[in-house]
């Protein structure tokens, strides 16, 4: 009989002086034992009818879960009271898909608190006719939204607000990310890159005054400007005796701002970290321990998060997202793909009958008179893994969930690794 003893810790290592936190679990019994169990236990699951999986594969997944407050601690409040129709059908989503692994966007962070009231109060609970789901490893750490600069940095003549953050932001952590994982992750290879400065990255794509020509930043905000608008985490996950590395990050919009184009070349380059990561051309990155350098060639990894750029259409500048769909590394095909993308497109028309990319891959429905639906969230894994099954979860009107997308803009993305024992 195993003994399992679960652990809930905070650590001042991860990124210098902020605070993380983890959670993980320490079993009792010995190695193969262990690998045999944690499969088995993972692979368990009871899916919605549209996701059904292989026994001996692992579902990765990215939310954009529109868990964001205007205010630090309103999230936390409402997720505590146990009553929020929002949590409640994210979770019934999360319920119903199953995954092993999964990337939460948007989801305020405050030390850890609204991420474990959504999974005891939600998660932990049968949600609309699902049955509870429990995730024994969490991460989540501080992001850049929110983190006041000190600086002018939107040149407006006046300091403070969001758009002097790092990141657009009303308080420290909106809009934060959260890893929640059924195997353990590897808290010791973790690295993230939340203070990388963005003049850091050679051939920068910084902006530039379109009547001057001279850099739209002024030199004390390029001095300290940090390139991730939330963060950037490479969180190995423990598969038996293997890792893969789960790349995840949330780039800023590629709009709100003028000529200068400031937002789609940030969004452009917080893409190409991650492209940059998994080529020979990482040497110029440094995480926030000061470590240097990508990922190595022989290691597996899956991108995932919400990117707010789709490879045909929208506002992304110099094609961003091609950067990691046309990358030597990642196997781009299958594309996940879904019914409902396709029939909501058709309904809601507008832009949305200018677009040239398939509709059936679309992640989030934005505003038709604009951007329209479009493909922004991403499950991108390395060409060495075998994906067995892959799908957008965006139900047709009438099918188990069609009410629940209601609850945030985006759609869940997921894919189901193989992986042989």
């Amino acid at each position: 009989m195993k003994h399992l003893i679960t652990f809930v810790t905070q650590t001042n290592s991860l990124s210098f002086s902020k605070r993380v936190v983890l959670s993980f679990t320490v079993a009792v019994f010995c190695v193969a034992t262990f690998d045999t169990a944690l499969f088995a236990q993972a692979s368990n699951s009871t899916d919605a009818p549209h996701t059904k999986r292989q026994p001996d594969s692992i579902r990765f997944a990215t939310f954009n879960v529109s868990l964001n407050r205007r205010s630090e601690g309103q999230l936390t409040k409402e997720l505590e009271s146990g009553t929020s129709e929002q949590a409640t059908q994210i979770a019934a989503i999360i319920q119903a898909v199953r995954p092993d692994v999964i990337l939460l966007n948007e989801i305020d962070y405050d030390g850890g608190k609204s991420l474990l009231a959504l999974e005891k109060n939600f998660l932990a609970k049968p949600q609309l006719d699902q049955k509870p789901i429990q995730y024994q490893y969490r991460f989540t750490g501080p992001v850049n939204t929110g983190v006041d600069t000190d600086l002018d940095v939107d040149e407006d003549g006046k300091k403070g607000g969001p758009n002097d953050a790092f990141g657009f932001g009303f308080f420290p952590g909106q809009y934060g990310m959260a890893v929640l994982s059924k195997y353990p992750i590897d808290t010791e290879q973790l690295r993230t890159f939340q203070e990388f400065l963005w003049k850091d990255m050679p051939d920068a794509l910084l902006p530039t005054d379109p009547v001057s020509g001279k850099p739209w930043y002024s030199e004390e905000v390029t001095n300290q400007f940090r390139l991730s608008s939330k963060s950037h985490w490479d969180a190995p996950i423990k598969i038996g005796s293997q890792n893969i590395h789960f790349l995840v990050s949330h780039p800023t919009p590629p709009v709100f701002d003028s000529e200068e184009d400031r937002n789609g070349k940030r969004n452009h380059d917080e893409i190409r970290l991650w492209a940059d990561y998994i080529s020979q051309k990482s040497d110029y990155l440094y995480d926030d321990h000061g470590n240097k350098g990508g990922l190595a060639a022989d290691q597996s990894f899956i991108i995932a998060g919400d990117l707010n750029a789709d490879p045909n259409d929208g506002d992304s500048a110099d094609q961003a997202a091609n950067q990691l769909t046309d990358h030597a590394r990642i196997a781009s095909e299958p594309i996940p793909d879904s019914r409902g993308g396709s029939h909501q497109s058709k309904l809601d028309g507008k832009v949305n009958e200018k677009h040239t990319g398939d509709a059936r891959h679309d992640t989030a429905d934005f505003n038709d008179q604009n951007a329209g639906n479009v493909r922004v969230d991403y499950v991108l894994p390395s060409k060495d893994l075998t994906v067995s099954n892959q799908g957008v979860f965006w139900p047709l009107p009438g099918e188990t969930g069609s009410e629940w997308v209601k609850a945030s803009d985006h759609r869940m993305v997921w894919i189901d690794v193989d992986i042989k024992k």
